[in-house]
């Protein structure tokens, strides 16, 4: 089977799980937003993703997503910042329409600058370490007030809501906590945030757990391996963000 007629596949049967998950928690398939996780696969997966109908791809490095946007103009795709982002990078991170990473008040004023130099409007989610584990990122739930605060001063981005990486285990039940937690924290936070500040999205769920995720309330699932199959081991380029599974 060519890579096409593969990945058009994998793509029918992701949409049928996650019409079945929506249906199951009541919710309409309109209000979840899949992310085909391109890092590391080459161009001709980007292809054939956009050909099976795919329009939002995420990828972990910036100088990777570059190259691949450089070589794909006019397929309407937009680009997802999901990995790690160091604040030294913010300026070449805007390019992106969503970045899901940002964990502190500096990251957050470094890229709204950038973007208002660069006359770009980069939508914005804060990313919340709910685990605790060293080799996560995120802003801890005392933190986000303050981000919250300054999100409410900026010019150019916008923040429109959550993302969280729950610990990666084989039981697909054991996200459902951290899923539940971050909606109830976006609740919690939604009445005491400015009209400039959007909590609308949560980003959360990914290949092995995405179903529980939807169930939860998520509106931004990432998936990559139930899409493409195996990672490649990542090219050897700008070593600006940490790798998670998706």
């Amino acid at each position: 089977m060519s890579l096409q007629a593969t990945i058009d596949a994998k793509v029918g049967a992701i949409r049928d799980r996650l019409a079945t998950a929506v249906s199951t928690a009541s919710r309409s398939v309109d209000d979840v937003r899949l992310i085909a996780v391109t890092k590391t696969f080459p161009l001709t997966h980007v292809e054939a993703a956009t050909a099976a109908g795919l329009s939002d791809l995420g990828e972990n490095r910036v100088q990777e997503a570059l190259q691949k946007k450089a070589a794909t103009p006019g397929r309407g795709i937009c680009w997802h910042l999901i990995g790690h982002l160091q604040s030294n990078k913010a300026r070449k991170a805007v390019v992106f329409d969503w970045i899901h990473s940002v964990d502190s008040v500096s990251l957050l004023q470094r890229l709204d600058q950038a973007a208002d130099e660069q006359e770009r409007t980069p939508q914005l989610l804060i990313q919340v370490d709910l685990a605790g584990e060293a080799t996560k990122h995120g802003a801890t739930v005392a933190e986000l007030p303050s981000i919250l605060e300054a999100a409410a001063s900026c010019r150019a981005v916008v923040v429109r809501g959550l993302m969280v990486l729950p610990p990666l285990l084989r039981d697909r039940e054991a996200g459902r906590p951290y899923f539940r937690r971050l909606r109830q924290l976006r609740d919690e936070l939604r009445p005491r945030v400015r009209d400039t500040v959007s909590l609308d999205e949560l980003s959360m769920g990914m290949s092995h757990d995405f179903e529980v995720a939807i169930q939860e309330g998520a509106t931004i699932v990432r998936l990559g391996t139930a899409l493409f199959g195996p990672r490649p081991r990542p090219p050897s380029v700008e070593n600006d963000q940490v790798s998670t599974e998706t």
